[in-house]
């Protein structure tokens, strides 16, 4: 199944992370029952409409890795496939690497 967002929602695959402690443990991510804060980004829709109705194309592209706010997107489940969807404002930074 594809998925298309709308207007300025982004879908983010997140990105699960290995953390290590101090000594040296590594702790996987289903350790912590904390949200990610990292994904990929799958898909983006067009853009939001401005006042005059003009599309204000979304600041990322699909294959960028990004930093998000916490608790703002939503989770979404796709053929057993857990996603993130986004607004573009939940969108905190593109990570460059």
């Amino acid at each position: 199944m594809k998925i298309n967002p709308c207007a300025d929602n982004i879908l983010i695959e997140s990105v699960k992370s290995e953390e290590k402690t101090k000594s040296g443990i590594i702790l996987p991510d289903s350790a912590s029952k904390e949200r990610p804060e990292q994904g990929k980004v799958i898909a983006t829709g067009p853009g939001k409409k401005n006042k005059q109705g003009q599309v204000i194309p979304v600041s990322v592209k699909a294959g960028d890795k990004v930093l998000f706010s916490k608790y703002g997107p939503n989770e979404i489940k796709v053929d057993g496939k857990e996603y993130l969807i986004a607004k573009e404002d939940d969108i905190l930074a593109i990570i460059e690497e």
